[in-house]
């Protein structure tokens, strides 16, 4: 098991007001040496401006860390030219993306210093930042993220500043509190990595990724990190002595090219060993070669596939593992080819050929395509036009529920692309997984709605077919068909979902009105508003997932309003009395045994916040919390306050969706009770095995065990152990003790109690 090791806070800051102009200057200096290339002739006074007007804005400013604010714009600013190759016009606008937002300049003077494009974008940005009421079906970031993808389809040069933006935040997070640093990670992971991905900014999307694993699982972060430090000399050798022969026939055959080995980012090594359930030793491919080739656009698939030759002459390439993406780009429009070779030692190596075109399109995606604009690139322009024009489809939907519609966006972002044509031949580009209904919704929205059927490959199919790469796909389609609950079942593109949701909502919504109108006069009645917070102490209570669901039981029957005569005012607040009934109830101290386990149980946990000796909790069962867990709180709809673990499977969606939920936790020294907590064990079924294992946690450790259960198949046993334990110690103990038996192959720890 990993040994405990969490992200440290940056030094203290301490510099002179001399120290830090020329710090200041010389990151200025940079800036214009990074732009050197693309400015032109009054772009420098332009950027002179802008960085004046700035620092004049943000003089009175500091960061968390106690820099000067000024420092912030600077970074992103050559974020945006470096790494994503953005040119003049975007580095004003980074200099400038904080200045309306927190500071006294309006949008006014920023259009009279530069124009209206320049404001238009830092319009955009303010746009963003900016913070929405939290609504009962939505939430503050969840909103701010609808407005992000409202602006990428606007201009996409905002939200490519707006990455720049967040990756510096990521870089810098180290000053600031452990609550900030879980709640910035997990936004990161769960919307602008994504994004990032989508755009073709890999690059990013891996370091943004890897900074926000620091943070949310530090130990494993570590453990990787230094198990990469370790082999990095025997990783270089290995890779020296692969690329040799490939080397030498590739100069032998005229090519002017640089080869190379990277290590894989930290995250997609965690992301391998948790989907192949293997240790860092166990994970063979740690590295990738990358072929970059000089080319004409003419004869880049012609070079790309001579080298994949002279590659595979060396060594035996695996056939299902080839990615010809030159031939068929990603949809963000990234060309490679991609396989995997059998090396020396019996050890797996991918290969990634690309010319220096696609290797610039690689790593700064989006933004490169406007640098190649003619010949072969102009598909490409082509292909990043109908990502924005699907955008607009699907953002300007008027959907009000918003953390559904992120989750269906996501989906549309990560999952691996398959290419489906047309009866005329045309191809598109859909997510893996996607129905015959999905190709009719990406073809056009009338053609889903009444879609009642599919021919693929000539062959009559139902709507919820799942569609391969390659299939020729013919809508078929009724005048009588109009879209059914049942569809949302098989459905897996965002756009073809909110289409359907929405149809769905339109009767719904009309009907909710007549319950709309009864709330507000029994709330009238009562001498309350229907204010949000008392729209949310209601959905709470009937336990609904939004205001259009409460509106709709109420005229529907389902609901009765009589049941308001169980709230008081407070104010013009409602509340239900149970809160009050329970809140005293926690103050009684019983004398019998069942009560003296409650108080001990509340007193594990320290809550942080109002009333928070008198808050009952329990433990979220998806990742089974025990002492010693870096862990936070979330107040649920129905089941009060949960606790998890930072690093739970469902931690990212919760802290980047539902900030206002959250509270602060951790853990109070208590060893009087005992978590149940579970082990998973792998080894070579031999004899006696089980009695091994259990002297070792009864008799050795005297653990109190629940239950083990073990199944020995082809010579191999895999077993399910559940104890109870004090804390995650405790829990390591048993795991290296038991991972010191002979024959044991592998131990790792139950995610839930379901396993």
């Amino acid at each position: 098991m990993p040994t405990t090791l969490i992200a440290q806070p940056d030094a203290p800051y301490n510099k002179t007001d001399e120290e830090e102009k020329k710090i200041i200057l010389r990151e200025y200096r940079a800036l214009l040496r990074a732009l050197k290339e693309s400015i032109k002739k009054g772009d420098k006074a332009l950027l002179r401006n802008a960085f004046e007007i700035a620092v004049d804005a943000h003089k009175d400013m500091r960061r968390k860390s106690g820099e000067p604010y000024i420092l912030h714009p600077l970074a992103v600013a050559l974020i945006v030219v470096e790494e994503i190759g953005l040119g003049v016009r975007s580095a004003i606008c980074a200099l400038l993306h904080d200045t309306v937002e927190d500071t006294e300049l309006t949008l006014e003077d920023i259009t009279l210093e530069f124009g209206t494009h320049i404001a238009k974008i830092i319009d955009g940005l303010t746009k963003i930042s900016n913070v929405v009421d939290i609504k009962a079906d939505t939430t503050i970031q969840a909103e701010n993220f609808r407005k992000i993808l409202l602006t990428l389809a606007d201009d996409p040069r905002v939200i490519l500043i707006k990455l720049a933006d967040r990756l510096h935040n990521m870089r810098t997070l180290g000053s600031m509190s452990r609550e900030k640093q879980l709640k910035i990670s997990s936004e990161t992971t769960y919307i602008y990595s994504p994004l990032a991905h989508r755009l073709g900014l890999y690059e990013i999307k891996s370091e943004m990724e890897d900074l926000a694993m620091k943070y949310t699982q530090p130990e494993m972060y570590m453990e990787i990190a230094h198990g990469l430090s370790e082999t990095k000399r025997e990783r270089t050798k290995y890779i020296n002595e692969f690329i040799k022969p490939v080397k030498e026939e590739l100069t032998e055959n005229g090519f002017d090219f640089e080869i190379y080995g990277r290590p894989k980012a930290i995250n997609s090594i965690w992301n391998k060993m948790k989907k192949k359930q293997v240790t860092f030793e166990e994970v063979y491919d740690l590295f990738a070669i990358r072929i970059i080739i000089k080319s004409v656009p003419e004869r880049e698939k012609e070079d790309c596939w001579k080298v994949y030759s002279i590659v595979t002459n060396f060594y035996r390439p695996s056939t299902e593992r080839l990615r010809d993406w030159i031939s068929v780009p990603k949809g963000n429009g990234y060309e490679a080819l991609h396989t995997t070779v059998m090396g020396p030692g019996g050890r797996w190596v991918e290969v990634q050929i690309r010319t220096e075109r696609m290797n610039e399109i690689a790593e700064k995606g989006l933004a490169a395509h406007w640098k190649y604009k003619e010949g072969t690139a102009s598909s490409q322009e082509s292909k990043l036009d109908s990502f924005l024009k699907h955008l607009r489809e699907i953002v300007n939907n008027p959907d009000t529920d918003t953390i559904d519609f992120l989750q269906d966006f996501k989906l549309d972002l990560f999952t691996e692309e398959i290419y489906i044509y047309t009866p005329t031949g045309d191809m598109r580009v859909l997510p893996k997984g996607a129905t015959a209904l999905d190709f009719a919704f990406d073809i056009h929205s009338e053609l889903g709605m009444h879609c009642i059927g599919a021919k693929v490959n000539y062959r009559l199919v139902p709507l919820s077919y799942n569609l391969n790469s390659g299939d020729q796909v013919e809508v078929i389609t009724s005048s009588k068909q109009n879209p059914s609950e049942d569809w949302l079942s098989f459905l897996i593109t965002a756009k073809a979902k909110s289409r359907v949701k929405n149809y769905l909502k339109e009767d719904k919504r009309k009907i909710a009105e007549d319950g709309r109108a009864a709330l507000r006069k029994k709330l009238e009645h009562l001498g309350a508003p229907m204010s949000q917070y008392n729209l949310n102490e209601l959905q709470q209570y009937f336990k609904k997932s939004s205001t259009l669901d409460l509106f709709y039981g109420i005229a529907v029957g389902s609901i009765d309003l009589k049941e308001l005569k169980n709230f008081g005012i407070y104010g013009d607040k409602i509340q239900h009395t149970s809160k009050e009934i329970r809140q005293d109830t926690r103050n009684v101290q019983a004398d019998d045994e069942a009560s003296k386990q409650k108080t001990a149980k509340a007193a594990e946990l320290i809550i942080f916040g109002e009333r928070s000796d008198k808050i009952l909790y329990k433990l979220a069962q998806c990742c089974q919390p025990i002492p010693g867990d870096s862990v936070f709180g979330f107040v649920t709809s129905g089941e009060g306050l949960k606790i998890h673990r930072t690093d739970c499977p469902n931690a990212a969606q919760l802290l980047a969706n539902y900030g206002h939920r959250i509270v602060k936790t951790k853990w109070a020294k208590n060893k009087e009770i005992s978590f149940l907590s579970g082990v998973r064990i792998i080894g070579l079924d031999d004899v006696g095995v089980i009695q091994k294992i259990t002297n070792i946690i009864s008799g050795e450790l005297r653990m109190n065990m629940r239950s083990l259960s073990i199944d020995s198949n082809d010579g191999i046993f895999e077993g399910t152990i559940m104890v109870y334990v004090h804390d995650r110690e405790e829990l390591n103990k048993l795991c290296n003790r038991l991972g010191s038996l002979e024959g044991i192959n592998k131990i790792e720890r139950l995610e839930s109690s379901d396993s």
